[in-house]
């Protein structure tokens, strides 16, 4: 510790350095190896994980939960009352937390209450007022979801514009090209169950009307196979398969997405006309979703650590 540092907490790890002229309260908590950098102040109630950078002129109050190898950038705002009052005090403070890996950039704001997925990118100057999802890139006053970590770079990640009639994503999904008529009268799109889609629905749902800020899925199926078009408007959909994402955009009636089970899907990015058609192999069963990233990634590869999975990231 920084001689000019005020430490009055004995709950922290090994090798953490604290920087000069920040403040620790006594009832937090601070994982090893992190970095606490100048003017930092954390209160009593505050959980910090392993290996966390927190940079200079960062508060984090009561009720603020950071999970490992979490990066906050200078002069981030953390808040843990939506209606605040001078001299009035809340009898507990919401929890915000930030899951393992993600990063939250130079002088963001995070409203109290919300929960950070864990890899998610929240840019500079940020305003975030609603839940992010894992992985997901916001920015922008109120934040949105612009894109998704890692999902640009790989390289089964292109754009929905494509000649072929298949093109394969991640995980087994795949878009493909229905069979096409056009001609004065207007245009058709069709596909047969059994050959060009590879299952008989028995479930048929429409999302449409959603506002633009509105994330749509984020979860996975145990064993429902489905199949989306959007016939009108456009849509942005992630698709991860625990090592892997690809992104993609559906914007017209002859293209779809083909996601088999175990896949995590995403659909944000609304178009104002948007009208999304899915088509699913079983009827609806609350127990065939799987809604927590964590238990996912869990399915997926038992044996894999947060640290594995977060090596994978940073591998070339």
């Amino acid at each position: 510790m920084h001689p000019q540092g005020i430490c009055e907490s004995t709950q922290v790890g090994l090798r953490t350095r604290i920087w000069a002229f920040a403040h620790v309260l006594p009832g937090a908590r601070i994982g090893a190896d992190c970095n606490i950098c100048d003017h930092v102040f954390i209160e009593n109630d505050v959980v910090v994980g392993d290996r966390v950078t927190v940079k200079s002129g960062v508060q984090l109050w009561d009720g603020v939960r950071l999970g490992n190898d979490v990066f906050v950038g200078p002069n981030a705002t953390f808040t843990n009352d939506k209606f605040p009052r001078s001299r009035q005090w809340l009898s507990e403070s919401p929890e915000t937390r930030v899951g393992e890996g993600a990063s939250i950039g130079a002088n963001a704001t995070i409203l109290p209450g919300l929960t950070i997925g864990q890899n998610a990118m929240i840019g500079a100057g940020a305003v975030v007022t609603v839940n992010v999802p894992p992985n997901a890139i916001v920015y922008g006053n109120p934040a949105r979801i612009r894109g998704y970590v890692d999902a640009l770079e790989q390289p089964s990640a292109r754009s929905a514009t494509f000649d072929g009639e298949t093109q394969e994503l991640v995980g087994g999904a795949r878009l493909i090209r229905l069979t096409r008529a056009e001609d004065m009268r207007g245009s058709l799109a069709v596909s047969e169950f059994g050959s060009s889609l590879p299952f008989v629905p028995q479930r048929i749902f429409i999302v449409y009307r959603v506002p633009s800020n509105e994330v749509r899925g984020e979860h996975a199926h145990r064993v429902c196979h489905q199949f989306m078009v959007c016939v009108s408007g456009s849509v942005s959909v992630l698709v991860d398969d625990g090592a892997d994402r690809a992104q993609v955009t559906l914007h017209e009636p002859g293209l779809g997405l083909y996601m088999p089970p175990m896949l995590w899907g995403t659909q944000y990015g609304y178009s104002a006309d948007a009208a999304l058609i899915v088509l699913a192999s079983l009827p609806y069963d609350p127990a065939d979703y799987i809604r927590d990233y964590d238990e996912f990634m869990r399915l997926k590869r038992p044996s894999a650590t947060s640290a594995d999975r977060r090596q994978d990231r940073l591998a070339p």
